[in-house]
């Protein structure tokens, strides 16, 4: 393992990778710091642009920006009362009031430097998890990986934010979406009417089309920018910083490891990440009526939580291969298109992939602190790029990027048709998370069972005679009934509610 990370650091700190990781801190906080741009949509849209590169230097440039991304959204949420991302939501809660206050400097400084704790104390436990995480995924055969992906598909049931049926539904599209071209088994042609098809529906241009140019569309129904005047951020120093952190011990300890666990969920993520540890930090704290009035606390809560929780993302996709959330999901593309496959045998046929990751993640935090304190007053004008500039921009880098991808038109055309079905989508609330889920984990799922029943000779029974298999259906069952029943119960308490009012 100390082999390992001597060789990490060694692959970081050549020129290419140093600046790799510089250009992936600049865009992300860019990414980050605009309303609508989701580290999804910038990761998605970068991706075709790291063909070439070597796969260390492409990866740590994704990563990087995914974790910059974060950073850059709490910077709008507190000047502006305007999340750059949906992780940032509760740092406005607080980060808002505190710069109504006259108190921005603060907020953004604490903001910035909680940042930091939480994504270098996330990648010091991620190092220490992911690697027992792998081993033990070693053991996993083709029903135990069949078995994996069905537990992280019935995660949907976590995921809808809305109606579950919807989420259903677009989990079935992405099913049926990599059904089409050879059959990965028999290498029997599939639902392929033209030749091009005989691939597959490309993953990289399907997500190109269903974050970024889906987001265009939008955004060319609202040409005006935020329009809104930076409130004058005054100077607060790091050295009073420190202090003001100080006296949150309990905080920086207890929202990191939020942050972390619920980002090692698959579904779970850094929203619910920052709102748990908001609410975790109000109940303990001895000043809860201050909260949501500019309590510095609240700050310190969310923005350590959500950046946790991107390391967290991390653990799942490098030691089993499932993503721990959508931006996690595309990074598994990269991967693949890379010639590399994520999951436990990553950390024994390319140890240097996950082992510059963790180095890359653990010298980011200082450089991303750096560039947040000294460039926030900056980033935070890109806001007022009206909507239609930043629309024309996206779309073009979205074509371009789905060009790239095999130099052809048939990718474009999958990207096009992907941009339109995603704006449908969206119009009518059904999400599309659980169609990324499905394209990364059906393939998976469909050929370890079938592979599964060939060793068995078509005897399913063998699948209940596994106890990880096992272990890992209930956990599928569990996960895909809870919410489904806390949603009715929660139906029931209503309509009991609406009865004795009206009584």
């Amino acid at each position: 393992m100390i082999e390992n990370f001597i060789t990490g650091f060694f692959n970081i700190f050549q020129f290419s990778n140093i600046i790799a990781l510089l250009v992936g801190a600049l865009v992300g906080y860019i990414v980050g710091a605009i309303p609508g741009l989701t580290p999804s949509i910038g990761i998605a849209l970068l991706i075709p642009f790291t063909f070439t590169l070597e796969p260390i230097t492409a990866l740590v440039l994704l990563v990087i920006l995914y974790v910059a991304a974060e950073y850059g959204g709490g910077i709008t949420a507190i000047l502006l009362n305007a999340p750059g991302t949906p992780a940032a939501a509760a740092t406005a809660f607080d980060g808002y009031p505190m710069v109504k206050k006259g108190r921005a400097g603060e907020a953004l400084a604490l903001s910035i430097t909680a940042s930091g704790i939480g994504a270098f104390t996330s990648a010091i436990l991620l190092i220490f998890t992911a690697l027992p995480m792998a081993h033990f995924a070693l053991k996993f055969g083709p029903f135990e990986y069949f078995a994996l992906a069905l537990f992280g598909l019935c995660l949907v049931s976590s995921l809808s934010e809305g109606s579950i049926i919807k989420s259903f539904i677009a989990l079935f599209i992405g099913l049926l979406a990599i059904t089409i071209g050879m059959d990965p088994v028999d290498g029997i042609p599939r639902f392929a009417y033209i030749n091009d098809l005989l691939e597959g529906i490309p993953f990289l241009p399907a997500l190109i089309g269903l974050f970024a140019l889906s987001e265009v569309f939008y955004m060319l129904e609202d040409d005006e920018g935020l329009n809104k005047r930076v409130e004058k951020v005054s100077n607060f120093s790091f050295k009073e910083t420190i202090m003001s952190l100080s006296k949150m011990k309990g905080n920086l300890v207890r929202s990191p490891l939020i942050g972390y666990v619920l980002g090692v969920i698959p579904g779970a993520g850094a929203t619910i990440a920052s709102i748990v540890s908001y609410n975790e930090a109000k109940r303990v704290s001895k000043s809860k009526d201050t909260f949501g009035k500019g309590n510095p606390e609240g700050v310190v809560a969310s923005e350590a939580a959500n950046n946790a929780a991107v390391p967290g993302s991390l653990a799942p996709l490098l030691a089993l291969g499932i993503p721990g959330s959508a931006s996690a999901a595309i990074i598994i593309g990269a991967l693949t298109m890379q010639g590399l496959q994520p999951g436990p045998l990553l950390f024994d046929e390319n140890p240097e992939i996950p082992y510059s990751i963790f180095v890359a993640l653990l010298i980011s935090a200082p450089i991303l602190l750096i560039i947040g304190l000294y460039g926030s007053k900056l980033l935070v004008h890109v806001t007022r790029i009206p909507k239609k500039v930043l629309a024309v921009l996206v779309a073009g880098i979205a074509i371009l990027g789905a060009y790239a991808y095999s130099n052809s038109l048939y990718p474009v055309w999958i990207m096009l048709i992907s941009g339109v079905l995603g704006y449908l989508f969206r119009k009518v609330k059904i999400p599309t998370t659980p169609i990324v889920l499905a394209m990364v984990l059906g393939f998976m799922m469909e050929v370890n069972l079938r592979r599964g029943l060939i060793v068995s000779n078509g005897n399913y029974m063998v699948i209940f005679e596994r106890p990880i298999t096992i272990v890992l259906l209930i956990l599928a069952l569990i996960t895909l009934f809870l919410p489904l029943f806390k949603k009715i119960n929660d139906r029931r308490e209503l309509q009991k509610c609406k009865v004795e009012n009206w009584k």
